[in-house]
């Protein structure tokens, strides 16, 4: 993931041995840096279009050896398909995290601001546009809390010769009241063990929240990017009160095809299934969070071009099957993603 490198370089300059930093201290001064992802998409849902149109700025600053300001915006329209054939609707802003990190250790980050919530993988590390192999988001995806707002403490250290554990825990404690800016009070925590040999990372997540009807919500997820063909395998399952229900998704890279090399090497074929079941409130107040109304399943089939390093053109069809009705959707659209150094490289 383009921003989890980032970081990592960010983290190298942070902990380089003391004579290292001193002899390399002009080229590897990290500097600020704007990034993100734009993306234009078509939807057709049930014969309904939508086009919608996004952008999503990444600002990472860095100050000191220990300090890491990082945030993300979210610029939305969604122009839904007139009687009339026109298009039109809102244009939303959203602040998905606002955040400062002090980087403690190798092994310790504490943060405190507006975060993205780490419960399953989806939310924390696939949702940017440029990032995900298809455009739909998974039908569990508002399960549980997108964002928070309080701390967070987050790390990894290795539990052996073969396997490195992650872990997350932290405390949402209020919403601020401004629009584009919701949270809730809740806490939780998400702990991994990956495994560097198969590539493989298995974990749990849990969130409760402390208002309301102080719902549980648990989860687990899955994630594999074997070593002899190109491919991703991404899953996550989440049960609370709200509903449960999985995903899974398979995504290969016809990087080894022996016909049309130099296209197929850029394609990019994707796979994926996925449950939801009703939980214990009304099929409004389940519609209403995101989640759907009835017992859902539904397949998606995607294709994805990578015209060049940051940018691609992307194109799916799914078939969504429930008790309140059966119908197609189509994706169609292209994402550009972008990083520009605000600053001058290894200037002291």
């Amino acid at each position: 993931m383009l921003l989890s490198r980032l970081v990592g370089l960010v983290l190298l300059q942070f902990f380089a041995p003391a004579h290292a930093h001193s002899q390399a201290a002009e080229v590897e001064k990290p500097v600020p840096i704007l990034s993100g992802n734009a993306g234009v998409l078509t939807y057709v849902n049930a014969g309904q279009g939508l086009v919608d149109t996004q952008l999503n700025p990444v600002l990472l600053v860095p100050f000191g050896d220990h300090w890491l300001v990082e945030a993300r915006g979210e610029f939305e329209g969604a122009f839904q398909q007139q009687p009339n054939g026109s298009f039109g609707g809102p244009v939303s802003k959203h602040l998905d995290y606002l955040q400062a990190d002090y980087i403690a250790n190798p092994y310790v980050t504490i943060t405190a601001g507006r975060f993205l919530t780490p419960f399953g993988i989806f939310n924390e590390r696939l949702y940017p546009e440029w990032i995900r192999a298809l455009q739909p988001d998974p039908l569990i995806l508002p399960v549980a809390t997108a964002s928070s707002d309080g701390a967070m403490l987050r790390g990894g250290f290795p539990v052996g010769a073969h396997a490195n554990l992650n872990y997350a825990a932290y405390v949402s404690v209020t919403s601020i009241g401004v629009d584009g800016v919701e949270s809730e009070r809740h806490v939780g925590g998400r702990a991994g063990v990956f495994f560097p040999g198969p590539r493989l990372e298995v974990g749990a997540s849990w969130q409760k929240v402390l208002q309301d009807d102080s719902k549980n919500a648990f989860g687990v997820h899955l994630a594999w990017q074997p070593h002899a063909v190109p491919l991703s395998v991404h899953s996550e399952f989440a049960h609370s009160n709200q509903g449960s229900g999985y995903w899974i998704e398979c995504a290969y890279r016809l990087s080894q095809a022996r016909f049309w090399e130099k296209a197929m090497r850029r394609t990019e074929l994707v796979v994926r299934g996925q449950q939801f079941f009703n939980g214990d409130i009304s099929s409004d107040a389940a519609q209403a969070l995101g989640l759907p109304g009835a017992n859902t399943g539904e397949a998606d089939f995607g294709v994805n071009y990578f015209v060049k390093d940051g940018l691609k053109v992307v194109g799916s069809y799914g078939r969504q099957l429930s008790s309140a009705g059966n119908f197609n959707q189509w994706t169609v659209g292209i994402v550009y993603r972008f990083l520009v150094p605000l600053g001058r490289e290894g200037a002291p």
